[in-house]
């Protein structure tokens, strides 16, 4: 969901001839360690938040939070999501693509580890911390991939996909299970995340020693960080303003408007589930264990739903069956986890799963089809991820503040099938052939 900025800068940077021949020259050896630093940064960009939601109930305990209260540990780290992603450029020409990497799990590792200290406020802080790096990482990582990996851009993106939501599954099924290994101590189950981000970095210091020493033979270090900037930063770098599809025409275009709206809907209902479906299940009667591997089970049909989906748009003559597939599948979810919570629960996870990831696919492909060229895609991308995300922040916090008023959880749930109407609407209007800005239809 995150790397909607990226994959038009991404485009620019897959563009560069210096980008070319870096990826051209690297050894097989040199490709396939580099292929696994930013593969273990990835597999980092999800766990501090997905690792929050099965044990948010004992957090409320501990700290005495209301339901409103605790929802903004799950509504701040998306609302980051949207607000960093449009001062990422800026980050990425001041430090560079591989430094900014390296600075993204230093903040992350240091933001997990701070959920040790007893306190509100150090939990909340440390929340905005890890919502600031993974945003920052969201935009940043798939350009890398982009810039280093041009032949095989395809396979890594799918890897890279692959990887958050395994980051994502193992951070919600196995931290109830680290709490009770922690004699009940959901600090410290929290705070253990902070590993997998240091051994990434661990991982990744050597290729900043690589970047340097190339810098070095090349005579200027500086020339390293420019032409990593110029390669991902925003478009309005690398072309002249009166091409520019600027935002305040985006934001008056129908299709961007729709592709936008589709990318807040559909995060906004992601991550109120990520936030609350275990909690949701816990309530009813099911053990927290159980119900965090219940929401850990949901990202493998969602892996695969999100794998298929785009084959499948380009082959029906029906652009929006596939929105209306992932809308109804979510739908179907919701209201099971109304009527049945827990007898049903696997079915529901196996739906909501199926419609969650097909829904983020057709987000992040709404993106490229429907930009006619790589600046296009890039502020459409900037939009989306960034007004997209600040839509989204309002679901955990929505959904929160709901059950802290009515003490159940059917009218927040009731919410978020209404909102999938919307999301609908503009499923349809994005799937419509048709470029932002530009009665063209072809893609």
């Amino acid at each position: 969901m995150m790397a909607m900025t990226t994959q038009g800068t991404a485009d620019i940077a897959d563009t560069s001839p210096a980008s070319g021949r870096a990826g051209r020259h690297l050894g097989r050896a040199a490709t396939v360690f580099l292929a696994t630093g930013l593969l273990l940064i990835a597999l980092n960009l999800r766990i501090g938040v997905a690792s929050v939601s099965p044990v948010i109930r004992y957090i409320q305990d501990a700290l005495g939070l209301t339901s409103t209260t605790a929802g903004l540990l799950s509504t701040l780290p998306v609302l980051c999501f949207g607000i960093f992603a449009f001062l990422t450029p800026w980050l990425v020409r001041r430090i560079g693509i591989d430094r900014l990497l390296a600075v993204v799990l230093v903040v992350l590792a240091v933001a997990i580890a701070t959920r040790l200290i007893d306190g509100s406020p150090a939990l909340f802080i440390g929340t905005v911390f890890v919502g600031a790096a993974i945003a920052v990482g969201n935009v940043v990582l798939p350009a890398a991939i982009k810039q280093h990996f041009v032949a095989r851009t395809g396979l890594m993106m799918s890897l890279y996909s692959m990887t958050l939501y395994i980051g994502a599954a193992l951070a919600s099924g196995l931290t109830v299970p680290l709490m009770h290994a922690f004699d009940g101590d959901w600090q410290a189950a929290l705070a253990i995340w902070s590993i997998p981000a240091a051994v990434a970095l661990l991982v990744w210091l050597p290729r900043l020693w690589t970047t340097r020493r190339a810098s070095r033979r090349s005579g200027t270090e500086t020339a390293v960080s420019q032409a990593d900037s110029a390669e991902t930063a925003s478009v309005a770098d690398v072309v002249p303003e009166r091409d520019e599809p600027s935002f305040s025409r985006l934001i008056r275009d129908r299709t961007a408007l729709a592709v936008t709206g589709f990318m807040g809907l559909q995060s906004l209902s992601y991550y109120a589930g990520l936030a609350w479906v275990p909690t949701i299940l816990t309530d009813h009667g099911m053990s927290s264990s159980t119900a965090g591997l219940m929401l850990s089970y949901s990202s493998f049909p969602a892996l695969a739903s999100a794998l298929l989906v785009p084959i499948l748009a380009n082959r029906v003559s029906v652009r929006w069956i596939p929105a209306a597939m992932a809308v109804g599948l979510t739908a179907l979810a919701l209201v099971g986890l109304v009527v049945a919570p827990v007898s049903g629960a696997i079915a529901w996870m196996t739906l909501l799963g199926l419609g969650q990831g097909a829904a983020l696919s057709l987000a992040l492909s709404y993106i490229v089809w429907r930009a006619p060229d790589a600046r296009h895609t890039a502020h459409l991308s900037t939009m989306a991820q960034g007004v997209g995300y600040l839509v989204a922040a309002l679901g955990p916090f929505l959904v929160g503040a709901l059950h802290s008023v009515t003490g159940g959880w059917q009218i927040p749930l009731a919410v978020l099938i209404v909102l999938l109407i919307p999301e609908l609407v503009a499923g349809v209007i994005a799937s419509r052939n048709r470029h932002v800005l530009t009665p063209v239809t072809t893609e």
